[in-house]
């Protein structure tokens, strides 16, 4: 018997437990939701883009320019950016309970992290269904500045999202970058990005 009510009070106990740990569900607002599931209905699928703005013109995006929308999960999109033959790119949105993160993962060709790698910012206010903004967060402003690299601390990034065009943003201050994919014409899918796997 008292084996028996021992053992009852320690499922008791481990349910409790259980109830505990387990997460609480993501709570988000309209404008993130519809924004990150008109990206979410890409996956799968790949899109040539071009640059529209590079102001003043920085080297680093020569060859051609394919965004994949590769992974996607209920909380979180992998987008990996081809530059040419250059697969060190992907973006990774997430949604945190507070908003939308973006982050940049940049890896080298054997898959290990680049140093400047995972910056990115988080959204700050509803933004839009068809665009968002991602101030730097202080991870990436402490990692700007650790790199030697202060004038990204001001960076902003911005994506938008409509019909025919996906389109990926920098501004900052003496700094505008955005590059324009064509969502009417899918495009062959690019390799796997490095550090990653199928």
């Amino acid at each position: 018997m008292k084996k028996t009510l021992l053992a009852l009070s320690l499922g008791l106990t481990f349910a409790a437990q259980a109830q505990i740990v387990q997460p609480a569900p993501l709570v988000s607002i309209a404008t993130h939701d519809a924004f990150f599931e008109k990206i979410k209905a890409l996956c799968g699928k790949a899109f040539a883009g071009k640059i529209a703005v590079d102001n003043p013109a920085a080297p680093g995006f020569e060859g051609a320019l394919i965004m994949h929308v590769r992974r996607c999960t209920d909380t979180e999109l992998q987008i990996p950016f081809h530059v040419g033959d250059n697969h060190s790119r992907t973006w990774i949105i997430t949604k945190t309970g507070a908003g939308l993160s973006l982050k940049h993962d940049h890896r080298n060709q054997d898959g290990s992290h680049d140093e400047q790698t995972m910056y990115g910012g988080h959204t700050v206010d509803a933004g839009w269904p068809n665009a968002q903004s991602f101030p730097a967060d202080q991870y990436s402003k402490e990692l700007f500045a650790a790199r030697g690299v202060p004038q990204s601390i001001g960076n902003t990034w911005q994506m938008y999202i409509y019909p025919e065009q996906f389109s990926y943003r920098l501004v900052r201050e003496g700094r505008e970058f955005r590059v324009d994919f064509d969502l009417t014409k899918p495009v062959s899918l690019p390799p796997v990005p490095w550090g990653y796997a199928d």
